[in-house]
């Protein structure tokens, strides 16, 4: 299986922690577009004629495209690729986007789930934030989803935003439950060196992010997901029984992907590849008939640690006999002591031939897969 992922570098306005690839004009919309199904022409032979069943429209904001883009970016996709007979199709929106008028169109044109950036109910933390919708409209337009029919919601959320206390955080998964979404992503509030939050940050206007504090609602979230019946399928996604997003979890299983779109990055299974983070330098790439992407060739050893990296985030785990098997690596005997001791504190489980982390490991995940990467491929 492999999936194609759309890059839609196009907001409204800057969210001040948010250092994705985007721009807040517009003016140059249609070319990209249009550079967008030209790449994606250029490109058919990336995923070698793989089944493609996940289609995922990400940014940016993609809730920004008119009917016409939406339809171009489909059409190429199903004339080009050996698309799936009922793909995922993803779309990423934000709740001022999603009238009434938009959801029917996006949904008339094959879009069977909505991943919707709500992040917090509280309408003071949006405005922290800067985001640009209310409580109110993101409300308003979970329950227009449903009415033109959707059945396949997901709702981000950010944990960690400042309070004295819990009862926001408490009052926001609240919220969700009366709502209903299938699928929930939850991510702690970080704060990036080319944000706004950053620069407040090295101005002292704001304080750097608790990790006690933070892992307290971390701890939250996971009673209140398992509660109500959501499955921690990876450690910042939780889906009703099967709703897990079949894209996402591609990429944590190493399946190929092709991105299309300034700054979107591909894997074809042995290597990546990223293209340009500006939208002018995309744009005369794609006009010269050049892909405007850098090779990031990887190693047996990159290959070996990314996997291990993405797999303990998941209910699945990582495959021990696929390290061994695949590229000859024996993490029980090479990592035997450190394993041992993780069992020891209660941090992993070890079961039929797979490492899963428990709750308590969760919150160190990625220092356990760090601790276990390879130095060689051989261990």
């Amino acid at each position: 299986m492999a999936g194609i992922y759309i890059h839609i570098p196009f907001c409204k306005k800057a969210c001040h922690y948010c250092d994705f690839h985007f721009v807040v004009s517009q003016k140059n919309k249609d070319a990209v577009i249009d550079a967008i199904v030209n790449e994606l022409e250029f490109q058919p032979d990336y995923l070698k004629g793989d089944l493609v069943n996940t289609i995922y429209f990400g940014g940016g904001t993609p809730s920004l495209l008119e009917e016409k883009h939406v339809k171009e970016i489909l059409k190429s996709i199903r004339f080009d690729y050996n698309l799936s007979s009922n793909p995922e199709i993803t779309f990423e929106a934000n709740p001022d986007d999603l009238d009434f008028d938009k959801l029917q169109m996006l949904y008339d044109q094959g879009v069977n789930r909505l991943s919707i950036g709500i992040q917090t109910f509280h309408d003071p933390h949006l405005k922290w934030l800067n985001r640009a919708h209310s409580s109110q409209e993101a409300e308003a337009c979970i329950q227009q989803a449903r009415k033109v029919g959707f059945e396949n919601i997901s709702m981000d959320l950010i944990y960690a935003l400042p309070s004295k206390d819990h009862s926001i955080w408490k009052d926001d998964l609240k919220r969700i439950v009366e709502l209903q979404p299938e699928h929930l992503s939850s991510y702690c509030l970080t704060i990036e060196p080319k944000t706004a939050f950053g620069n407040w940050l090295s101005k002292g206007k704001i304080e750097e992010i608790d990790e006690d504090y933070a892992a307290e609602q971390f701890e939250i979230l996971l009673e209140a997901a398992d509660r109500y019946g959501y499955e921690q399928y990876e450690i910042s996604n939780f889906a009703q029984p099967g709703y897990e997003s079949l894209h996402n979890s591609n990429y944590w299983r190493h399946e190929k992907f092709l991105g299309v779109g300034p700054a979107a990055h591909s894997y074809d299974g042995k290597n990546r590849q990223a293209n340009v983070s500006n939208n002018t330098k995309y744009l005369k790439s794609i006009e010269r008939g050049e892909l405007p992407f850098e090779l990031i060739p990887l190693t047996k050893e990159d290959q070996v640690n990314e996997y291990i990296l993405t797999s303990l985030r998941t209910k699945w785990g990582c495959d021990l006999d696929r390290l061994k098997s695949k590229y000859d690596v024996d993490l029980l005997e090479s990592r035997q002591m450190y394993l041992t001791d993780l069992l020891n504190q209660g941090m992993i489980f070890i079961e039929d031939g797979f490492i899963t982390l428990t709750n308590n490991g969760k919150l160190l995940a990625d220092k356990i897969a760090s601790d276990l990467f390879i130095l060689d491929p051989k261990g």
